[in-house]
């Protein structure tokens, strides 16, 4: 009989259908444990048994782990999302199974529990308050300088997070997070916030399976409503030394927060020669970027991920060194998607690995300033990272997407455009 793997929840994005194609690679048979199966639209195409469960309760994934462990042979519960690490790990645990200590994953989670362990630790961060009032929040602004980031204690894809320059959008903002009090998959949130010192550097990622560093990413930042990615090189163009710096800090993170086994996603800028950790996410790189790690290097991380949840020897390709980029396809203004054509002529381009346009005709789109603003992305590769990112900005401008403006005539389009 073969091995099964439990996933709890998913993402919504790629990563999530290919944990479930990596476990196949690898001789092992995925279910899915989640509370809406028509979140994922890859379940019913790839044929996936999927289990209905409470997920946001720890002792129903338990339950339900250990039912399908008296008909099948499980060999690891994980999740693809950040929400659910945690509740993966404790099933995991449970059962016996490899994975991180879930005690450790839950507090990591938290970015006020981060701030706390960093400077407990010495590691380089933002200067910070925990709020939860609109009035510290702005007493905090003051006392830490403007500007200041706000953002939620938890939550992911940077969703809620804003530069605020003045102590008025200081509160403006608070307003708005501490009046929301569930996310977006329903749980509930913390009655608290996050106010931080603004870094303005240059921000690039470190990607850690493990505890081995696999590549140092640099990213491309749209500012204008909050911090939405837009684009990833791989790997980012820095000297060795400023490379070197950027992996000790992000180490010196995880050891803070007790991190060492699986995927760490470590988010740093580099302010005046320092390396600041912005936050520290214990899973996988979302943002396409373990595609674009896997493109430019060779190295599967997913796959990698999969076998050890499984308990298996990773089997790890033939290293490169070559360039790979993302860039992503946002919209210019609010409105409804139109038209979408086929990119398949994009992905013909030169140096294109992968083209795709996620967004359907008539979805309603306001930009959020996070990653739900993404409507498509393209991959490209190149000899330097400079054409691997030409290539793809090249791509992305050559996806046919259509946005009807609110209260505009449904022939009044306009493209979307990065």
């Amino acid at each position: 009989m073969a091995e099964a793997i439990i996933f709890v929840e998913s993402n919504t994005t790629g990563t999530g259908r290919l944990f479930a194609e990596r476990a196949r690679d690898l001789g092992l048979v995925p279910h899915m444990l989640c509370v809406d199966a028509a979140r994922y639209p890859y379940l019913a195409e790839l044929d996936i048994p999927h289990h209905p469960c409470r997920t946001d309760s720890q002792s129903a994934v338990m339950a339900e782990c250990r039912r399908l462990a008296r008909e099948h042979v499980i060999a690891g519960v994980t999740s693809s999302s950040e929400y659910f690490v945690a509740t993966a790990a404790g099933a995991a645990r449970a059962l016996g199974l490899p994975g991180e200590d879930p005690g450790t994953l839950a507090a990591a989670r938290d970015k006020s529990v981060q701030r706390q362990r960093f400077a407990a630790h010495g590691v380089d961060s933002p200067g910070f308050r925990s709020v939860s009032s609109v009035q510290e929040a702005m007493v905090a602004a003051e006392h830490l300088g403007l500007p200041v980031v706000v953002k939620p204690v938890s939550r992911s894809g940077s969703i809620g997070v804003r530069r605020c320059d003045t102590v008025e959008e200081v509160g403006k903002h608070c307003v708005e997070l501490l009046a929301t009090t569930v996310d977006e998959r329903g749980a509930p949130l913390p009655s608290t916030a996050l106010v931080e010192s603004y870094l303005s550097g240059p921000e690039f990622s470190v990607e850690i399976l493990n505890g081995e560093v696999r590549a140092v990413v640099a990213k491309h930042l749209d500012q204008s409503q909050g911090f939405l990615e837009i684009g990833h090189d791989v790997p980012a163009a820095v000297d060795r030394a400023t490379g070197a710096l950027l992996a000790d800090s992000a180490r010196a993170a995880l050891a803070a927060l007790g991190l060492g086994w699986g995927a760490a996603h470590v988010e740093l800028r580099i302010v005046d020669g320092r390396a600041c950790v912005v936050e520290v996410n214990p899973r996988l790189a979302g943002g396409m970027i373990p595609q674009a790690i896997r493109a430019a290097t060779g190295q599967d991380l997913i796959a990698e991920l999969i076998a050890a949840t499984a308990g298996r020897n990773p089997v790890r390709g033939h290293a490169r060194e070559g360039c790979a980029a993302i860039r992503f396809l946002v919209p210019s203004a609010d409105g409804e998607v139109g038209i979408v054509s086929d990119p398949a002529a994009v992905r013909a381009m030169p140096g294109v690995v992968a083209a795709t346009v996620t967004a359907r005709p008539g979805r309603q789109i306001t930009r959020q300033g996070n990653f739900q603003d993404r409507l498509g992305y393209a991959i490209a590769t190149g000899h330097t990272q400079r054409q691997a990112g030409e290539r793809a900005e090249q791509a992305i401008a050559a996806m046919e997407l259509e946005i009807v403006p609110a209260g505009s005539p449904a022939n009044d389009t306009e493209e979307a455009r990065p």
